[in-house]
This record gives C-alpha cells, sequence and structure tokens, in this order.
C-alpha cells in the first residue's frame, strides 16, 4: 500500500496528514518564525558604528530566513518516508517547502503530487481535501436541495 501524504503549511504552523491504507496519521508542527519585527522605540533607524550601519530589519530577515529553513526541515522530517505527497496552504510557505524538495533532491521526481494554494482550513477540512485527493471516487459530491 502507498504512503500518501498531505501537507497544509504556512508560516505559523504545518500539518501532516498521512494515508497509509486504511490508518490515518495527523501530525501539527508550530512554528517558531518570527512573523513581525519588534522595536523598543518607534522610529528606530538601526545603529551606527563609524561608516558602518547595522539595520534591525536585516537582522530580522535573516534571521526569518533561518527559523523558516528549520521549521522546513523538521516538517520535511515527517515525510521522507511517503509515496506520494501534496503540499497546499495561503501563502508562500508551501513554494518554499516546495522549491527546498527540488532543489535538494529530497524526493524522487514524480512523488510530489500537487502544490496549490489554500485558505485557511480547519483540521477536518485538511483531512478531508488529502483523502479526496488520493481517492477522488470514494466520496460523491452532495445533491443541492430541491
Amino acid at each position: 500500500m502507498k504512503k500518501q501524504t498531505g501537507i497544509w503549511i504556512d508560516s505559523s504552523k504545518a500539518i501532516i496528514v498521512a494515508l497509509d491504507g486504511d490508518t490515518e496519521k495527523i501530525t501539527e508542527i508550530d512554528s517558531d518564525v518570527e512573523n513581525s519585527v519588534y522595536h523598543n522605540k518607534e522610529g528606530n533607524k538601526g545603529t551606527f558604528s563609524g561608516v558602518h550601519h547595522g539595520n534591525s530589519d536585516k537582522k530580522f530577515d535573516n534571521r526569518k530566513k533561518q527559523e523558516l529553513d528549520y521549521f522546513i526541515k523538521s516538517v520535511l522530517s515527517y515525510v521522507k518516508k511517503s509515496d506520494e505527497l501534496i503540499v497546499f496552504g495561503p501563502a508562500q510557505t508551501k513554494t518554499k517547502l516546495e522549491q527546498k524538495l527540488m532543489d535538494e533532491n529530497l524526493i524522487e521526481p514524480g512523488k510530489l503530487k500537487s502544490v496549490e494554494t489554500a485558505d485557511k482550513m480547519t483540521l477536518n477540512e485538511i483531512v478531508e481535501k488529502v483523502r479526496r485527493f488520493y481517492n477522488p471516487f470514494e466520496y460523491k459530491e452532495p445533491k443541492p436541495k430541491s
């Protein structure tokens, strides 16, 4: 039986749904990625040391990039043994995950089935989306009420 996995991801968390035959495993990973710059004083323009200017925004961007990279690596550690993978989510984190998969050959060609944009979703909606993606014939659309 194929191990089929779906990942809903944004910069705050990832929800991994792994389908293996009749079993289903759901894992939620919270992110430590900072999403805003904290300034003690309004109008902070960084610091000057001689002719060098240190900007806290640059430090923040570098730190955020490292935190996001660590978050993506931790998510990928859960899907290494997957036979098929779909990734979806509302923000750019899903494309960064896809890029990391492809750039570092972390997944065999053809295993990544889809990368899609999806809004915020409940846990039940995420699980249902993954099930429907891999088993479209098991689900029938409800008939509209007359």
